[in-house]
């Protein structure tokens, strides 16, 4: 069975072009061929949350378009996902319909977009520069759960722990996940404070408390689920990506020192449900459906069992997509340098899709619902400069990372801003980018 985010149709086209000038530049993120969705509401104002769709730097408001009439020429169901769409301050009425519904919406945006719309004199009243907007969390996200699928980090971090013994026996049958905590969970921008809580040094017999040493990023995709399932209902390999709306950034902060003393026997607790951030704009799985690529699996390693596998796995399993992090510390701030590149790596060398987390998500019954999240787990690639996270980076904190401007790091300190970016860029293809995902660390609030 051929899935739906595989069909290319005239969305795709690269000869498209907008009337948004700033959407033809060369580079831009968010071209016409792209158009993810967020909720936003301009910087300052009392107005609130509302869906909107990034074209080039603007953001093309959806309930003004609506209300201006943009969509009344458009059949039923185009109509019906418009309203969806434009009902309230999330999109989770809108990832609540089926994948024909969402299509629908992108065609009539795409084409209300184009250069020579008829509706160009009444929609460019709808833009607002995204350089004077606010953002807030896509949807109401009912429950987050956190996989571990680059095998790359995986492994680093195993021999980190298991010198002789990097990587448990289950990892390659199954994709590992837990369950965390979705009300810390907030858009780019988000600052938070460094957390506290229990920790014990190796020297140490008893434990102590105060704030976090081995503050860290790690690099990941979001997964917003659409349609979602019946609980007790599986949802098969065939249909898995029918249930994704789509993708986004997300950096999930980790406190290592916090996790090493808490994670055994049942996970992370404390040391990740401080705060994760991710980006503000959701990148459609048909937006991406020109860079996907192969999907493969080491020679020697099993393959996946048969309700983690279909005939498309292989061809088109993968997505070629471009990770990025840099740093800009508070002296960097100050002194007006820019952040600074940590690693750059991609999708592609994920060791389980998307399609397989939903698959397996599922298989026991679990019931899924529009707005859950899915995390990838740190994506790392096999090269060191590759790594997702810190950890990886500085060899578990033991090789200290030197900026350009001679400041040294072996975990985040206050005052630093993580940043991550994403592009899916193929030769002769329109870039199709995710934006960025930005997140500050302040100091830690002691308890009194």
């Amino acid at each position: 069975m051929s899935l739906p985010s595989l069909k290319l149709n005239e969305t795709h086209d690269t000869d498209l072009r907008s009337w948004v000038d700033s959407a033809n530049a060369d580079a831009c993120p968010f071209p016409i061929q792209n158009l993810p969705y967020g909720v936003f509401r301009r910087a300052g104002g009392e107005e609130t949350l509302r869906a909107g769709v990034a074209i080039g730097d603007q953001i093309l408001d959806l309930p003004a378009a609506q209300a201006a009439g943009a969509f009344s020429g458009f059949d039923e169901a185009t109509r019906h996902a418009a309203h969806a769409a434009c009902a309230g301050s999330t999109l989770n009425a809108l990832m609540a319909l089926d994948p024909a519904a969402w299509s629908a919406l992108r065609l009539a945006i795409s084409r209300l977009l184009r250069t020579g719309s008829p509706h160009q004199t009444e929609l460019a009243a709808c833009l607002v520069p995204q350089a004077r907007a606010e953002y807030g969390v896509p949807a109401a996200i009912g429950d987050y759960t956190d996989f571990y699928t680059s095998i790359h980090h995986a492994t680093t971090v195993g021999k980190l722990f298991r010198p002789d013994n990097p990587l448990l026996p289950n990892y390659k049958w199954v994709p590992i996940g837990y369950h965390g905590r979705a009300s810390s969970i907030a858009v780019s921008g988000q600052q938070f404070r460094r957390p506290v809580g229990q920790t014990r040094a190796p020297d140490a017999e008893t434990p102590s408390f105060g704030p976090c040493k081995r503050l860290d990023y790690e690099l990941e995709l979001g997964i917003f689920i659409g349609g979602g399932n019946a609980l007790g209902e599986p949802v098969p390999m065939s249909q898995a990506e029918d249930k994704v709306f789509g993708l986004c950034l997300l950096n999930d902060w980790s406190a290592r020192d916090v996790q090493a003393w808490e994670y055994q026997p049942l996970g992370p607790f404390l040391s990740k449900s401080f705060a994760s951030t991710i980006s503000p704009w959701i990148v459609t799985l048909e937006a991406l459906a020109p860079y996907r690529c192969s999907w493969t699996r080491p020679e020697g390693d099993p393959q996946p069992l048969p309700y983690l596998d279909a005939p498309t796995l292989r061809e088109t399993g993968a997505i070629d997509l471009q990770l990025e992090v840099l740093i800009q510390t508070a002296a960097m701030r100050e002194a007006g340098r820019p952040a600074q590149r940590l690693s750059l790596s991609n999708y592609r060398d994920a060791y389980w899709t998307v399609a397989q987390l939903v698959a397996h998500h599922t298989v026991n019954g679990c019931n899924l619902r529009p707005g859950d999240f899915l995390g990838s787990g740190t994506l790392s690639g096999p090269k060191p400069d590759e790594a997702g996270s810190l950890l990886e980076l500085t060899t578990g904190g033991k090789t200290p990372i030197t900026l350009a401007g001679g400041e040294k790091r072996v975990f985040l300190e206050d005052g630093d801003t993580i940043i991550m970016r994403a592009v899916a860029r193929r030769d002769g293809l329109p870039l199709i980018g995710f934006g960025e995902v930005a997140g500050t660390v302040l100091p830690a609030r002691l308890l009194a």
